[in-house]
């Protein structure tokens, strides 16, 4: 028996009538009734009347009047971990360990990208940096949570609540394979010594299964030119991921706000391809905690005017990000006045965001109202009128995302903050594959946001932390570098006993 009724699926082709699409149903009184469950449930969750409101905010965006003024945050909006006096640091990591002690806590992991660049099929998340320990990006964040978890628990009134739940948001084509890692079954995406290394580890790498939700992000169709929905095939729409800022709705559709609500006050949310992310940072979350802001966002300087970064600042009066592409040359060179040597315009966005549970829970509506942006693309489809699948030459239809920071615009300067952190110590992105080696085993040009780079800065961050507690590193290490573990140090505390020793091994 069919899992719908005749009437069910008259009412939802109304409403993609209404929307004019009633084309995505021309084939499915052909389909077989598996195939026929299977369109069903998904054109049961896409609501087309708001995809065409979306499509029509993304080409006709609203204009904003007169010249646009953009200034750097207000001092009062702005710290910096590096100009900032020893004991206000002090101060925001003991109330950031505080509040996770409480249990009023939670990470958001945003990781629904696969390592395609990286040449690997599997979830980012999976992927494996060389370290000598050979822990995946998953791993090394999962064990930050539970060091971060043990040093609440010192200090917390009643270690028990000292629990962080994360909560990862994959997509379609991760959350199947992400599930199973996690559980440590085998990947047919991997290879054999990946999924060797993985069996070698333990579920959830020690975290307790209760607390880890994966979940998905949303999909927003692919659409002609004209605008209308494109099929995948007769019985498939064809869909894509609606970029990282689909977190707002999908935190609303998947119930995660309603597992966060009976406790959780803060939320750090932060992307997977960040090696040195310090998940569930206190010193951030106490630091936004005692502004009583909505929303906060990590910074790093950027390296020089030409960096092609997104940038952190105000725009006619309200927080904003404005891509690299937007400002002019004069504008990206520009200096500080207060300090000649630094850029007017260094607040370089990484996408590592802090969000006061209340404002996350009363975003509402307001999901559906965050602009969308414009990717045109080749698609692949099935032609209605000719009845034969296409695979474009050219670019054929558009795909739509939002983005996370879409929203910041919507706040007033007094509810939004930006902490400038060290690049060196938390800031190190995968994007890319290593470049071809040569015959002696250099690359042949300057490997760039990759493994070999992602590796390099564990390596160097762990060397800068025993070198700044007395020791010596002798380990003949190809990197010239140190990992240590997570579970040994979240941030360079707790190493005082290598205090005059000299460590030869690889990995602590």
């Amino acid at each position: 028996m069919p899992s719908f009724t005749s009437a069910e699926v008259q009412n939802l082709k109304a409403s993609y009538e209404k929307a004019g699409q009633g084309h995505v149903f021309t084939y499915f009184d052909s389909l077989s009734e598996s195939e026929q469950k299977a369109f069903f449930e998904q054109l049961q969750k896409i609501d087309p009347a708001r995809v065409q409101k979306l499509r029509d905010l993304a080409l006709n965006p609203p204009k904003e009047e007169g010249q646009a003024v953009v200034e750097p945050l207000p001092e009062s909006a702005n710290a910096s971990i590096i100009d900032s006096k020893p004991e206000d640091i002090q101060r925001w990591y003991d109330l950031g360990l505080e509040l996770i002690g409480k249990g009023e806590v939670a990470v958001v992991l945003l990781a629904g990208g696969q390592g395609t660049r990286l040449g690997s099929k599997a979830p980012k998340g999976c992927f494996d940096i060389k370290l000598p320990s050979h822990k995946s990006l998953f791993q090394i964040q999962a064990e930050r949570i539970l060091k971060i978890q043990e040093l609440a628990a010192k200090k917390a009134a009643d270690p028990s609540k000292a629990v962080i739940p994360w909560f990862i948001m994959t997509s379609g084509p991760t959350r199947g394979p992400t599930e199973k890692f996690f559980k440590k079954e085998k990947l047919d995406e991997l290879s054999e010594e990946e999924n060797a290394s993985r069996a070698k580890g333990v579920p959830y790498f020690g975290l307790d299964p209760k607390n880890v939700t994966i979940f998905e992000q949303g999909v927003l169709p692919c659409i002609t030119n004209d605008g209308k929905f494109m099929l995948a095939s007769k019985g498939k729409l064809a869909v894509a991921p609606d970029g990282n800022g689909g977190l707002y709705k999908a935190l609303q559709d998947e119930g995660v706000l309603e597992k966060m609500r009976p406790n959780i006050k803060h939320i750090h949310a932060y992307c997977v391809d960040n090696c040195l992310a310090k998940v569930a940072d206190p010193v951030f979350i106490g630091f936004a905690a005692e502004n009583k802001v909505k929303i906060a966002t990590k910074v790093v300087r950027k390296r020089d005017a030409k960096e092609s970064v997104g940038l952190i600042l105000q725009k006619n009066g309200k927080p904003d990000v404005v891509e690299y592409s937007e400002i002019d040359d004069a504008t990206r060179q520009a200096t500080d006045p207060k300090h000649p040597d630094l850029l007017k315009f260094r607040a370089a966005n990484i996408v590592n965001h802090y969000y006061s549970f209340a404002y996350l829970d009363g975003m509402g509506d307001a999901v559906n109202s965050l602009p969308p942006h414009v990717a045109k693309k080749k698609i692949p489809f099935f032609d209605t009128e000719k009845g034969e699948p296409v695979n474009p030459s050219s670019p054929n239809g558009i795909k739509l995302e939002q983005f996370v920071f879409d929203n910041f615009k919507w706040l007033d300067l007094k509810e939004f903050a930006c902490f400038e952190v060290k690049r060196e110590e938390e800031f190190s992105p995968l994007k890319n594959a290593d470049p071809a080696q040569k015959a002696d085993g250099s690359f042949e040009k300057q490997p760039e946001d990759s493994p070999t780079t992602s590796r390099r800065h564990i390596k160097e961050q762990g060397l800068r932390w025993v070198e700044a507690v007395g020791a010596t590193v002798k380990n003949g290490d190809a990197d010239k570098g140190l990992e240590i573990s997570p579970l040994t140090s979240y941030g360079g505390e707790g190493l005082e006993g290598f205090k005059g020793q000299t460590i030869d091994k690889l990995s602590i």
